[in-house]
């Protein structure tokens, strides 16, 4: 599927600000949720605006660039909401003129995953970029930038609601799911990992090039391996005792191919990092990053379940 997806206002026109910035977090947003696509095997185009002086000068240049892109499937517009600066909460939405069915299935899954209240699809025949693009069209309002726990929220969970977005809007590629694996989990990886040595590396990743968001920008003081390396707090990867025969060290280091970790009642995809925990050892099933522990809400020796690739029914 061909996907062409913008950030709302522009450089020179400003959004919402109170909190947070709504300029600077719709680019944000866009670029995630571009990326997640991308994972999931979707083509994608991504824009900013970065030339406009007015607002009527913005909404033509989006729409002029959506409808610019050639034959695609979906247009997405990221934007943040804005009401009364208040210390509560007031939720997500996303706005529709055609596609309500898409708009309420995406509001539903960024409101969980974000930990936000579900505002749900709204109609909304008055807009330029609903109005005026050609393909079929939806418009997020992720949070409102001056609802504090709106905003609190989205910043603790970025990285879900980006996956969200592109999980529940795009959908993927069917693939069947290979191994399954379920038990006690712990976490791995990272400079605070002393469980690992200092030239530790990885089983089937070998290069930072090759993975470049995985890690962090420089190699901890100290270290040279890429397991120390990790970006434990910043990224969410699994490690399973994965059978080389089925799922090969290749398909593995292939970041378009994710796991779907599920625990707590929540769900994250996760990239493959490194093969264990030792059964014999620990007992575990999975070695997870703390920062997807985190988004999980759970700790070590609590239950996990871990597909590979993504299952093509996520849903319970």
């Amino acid at each position: 599927m061909k996907i062409c997806i913008s950030s709302g206002h522009g450089k020179f026109v400003d959004g919402a600000s109170c909190y947070i910035n709504e300029v600077e977090q719709a680019r944000r947003v866009t670029e995630e949720t571009a990326e997640n696509f991308r994972i999931l095997g979707h083509e994608v185009l991504v824009f900013h605006d970065d030339s406009s002086t007015s607002q009527q000068q913005n909404l033509e240049t989006i729409v002029a660039w959506h409808n610019s892109c050639g034959e695609h499937q979906l247009d997405i517009s990221i934007h943040f909401n804005a009401y009364v600066e208040t210390d509560g909460a007031r939720g997500t939405e996303v706005l529709f003129l055609t596609q309500e069915e898409l708009a309420g299935k995406v509001s539903a899954a960024i409101s969980k995953s974000g930990e936000l209240i579900n505002r749900g699809a709204h109609y909304r025949g008055d807009l330029a970029f609903l109005n005026g693009t050609t393909a079929p069209a939806i418009l997020c309002e992720i949070c409102f930038v001056d609802a504090k726990l709106d905003v609190e929220a989205y910043q603790k969970n970025f990285a879900a609601i980006c996956q969200a977005i592109a999980v529940s809007a795009g959908g993927r590629p069917r693939r069947p799911v290979l191994v399954h694996f379920s038990g006690t989990c712990s976490w791995f990886g990272g400079p605070s990992d002393m469980g690992v040595a200092s030239d530790e590396g990885l089983a089937f990743i070998h290069e930072y090039e090759t993975h470049p968001w995985m890690f962090l920008d420089q190699q901890p003081e100290g270290t040279t391996g890429l397991a120390r390396r990790l970006d434990a707090d910043g990224v969410y990867y699994v490690a399973c005792r994965w059978d080389y025969s089925v799922t090969s060290k290749e398909m593995l280091r292939d970041h378009t191919q994710l796991a779907l970790v599920r625990a707590n009642g929540r769900m994250r995809l996760a990239y493959p990092a490194d093969w264990g925990p030792h059964e014999e050892k620990t007992g575990r099933a999975a070695d997870l990053s703390p920062a997807l522990m985190e988004a999980l809400g759970i700790m070590t020796d609590e239950y996990v379940d871990v597909y590979y690739p993504i299952p093509e029914s996520r849903g319970g």
